[in-house]
């Protein structure tokens, strides 16, 4: 019951990835060994919305988990690990390595990007959705909220600012683009403007 309980302080009960508090978690641990420069990736579903107000949420729901696996096998792949924030956005951490950056990058668009088949009272649909992805390359040492995903954030909104379907390095001195994008502020973006921390 413990093990159970503890799973799910630190995972999201739909797709089984790691929550906001996993996602600290694995971040203190690495933060806690040698210094490192990591990248941090914040990923943005661009047509969720569309996928929920035409099929359904239980669709939605299947859409996202599939999408879930995809990310946590390239996660995987690359060394890293990722997890599901709030609704249709993610965060991913991978070590820097030797990896090509943009090809990451492109790597998880494309993922993303690949037709879901998801079950409708009517039967299996196929339906595609594309994402705007923020990348910060971030010292492992660096606040996770005020800075690696603060960055990864600022990032993926000029993603999705120039029309989403691609992704964005964060560089010095970036600010967030206008904001028309936005559905609505972020509950994390509500906490701290509540005199929160964000977390």
């Amino acid at each position: 019951m413990l093990a159970d309980a503890a799973w799910q302080l630190t995972h999201d009960p739909l797709t089984g990835l790691l929550n906001r508090t996993g996602l600290r978690t694995v971040h203190t641990t690495i933060a806690l060994g040698q210094p490192q420069p990591i990248i941090v990736m914040l990923i943005d579903l661009d047509q969720f919305k569309e996928v929920n107000d035409t099929h359904g949420h239980d669709a939605g729901d299947n859409l996202l988990t599939q999408i879930a696996d995809r990310l946590a096998q390239l996660a995987h792949t690359y060394g890293g690990t990722v997890a599901r924030l709030s609704g249709d956005e993610f965060a991913a951490i991978l070590p820097v390595r030797d990896h090509s950056i943009s090809r990451l990058a492109d790597l998880l668009t494309t993922v993303i990007a690949a037709p879901a088949e998801v079950h409708v009272d009517s039967g299996p649909v196929t339906v595609t959705v594309t994402a705007s992805v923020g990348v910060a390359i971030v010292a492992s040492t660096d606040p996770m909220e005020d800075v690696a995903l603060h960055h990864a954030d600022t990032a993926m909104y000029h993603a999705k600012h120039q029309g989403g379907d691609q992704h964005n390095l964060y560089t010095p001195g970036m600010t967030m683009p206008g904001r028309e994008h936005r559905r609505g502020p972020r509950p994390r973006d509500l906490r701290r403007d509540q005199g929160g921390s964000g977390r």
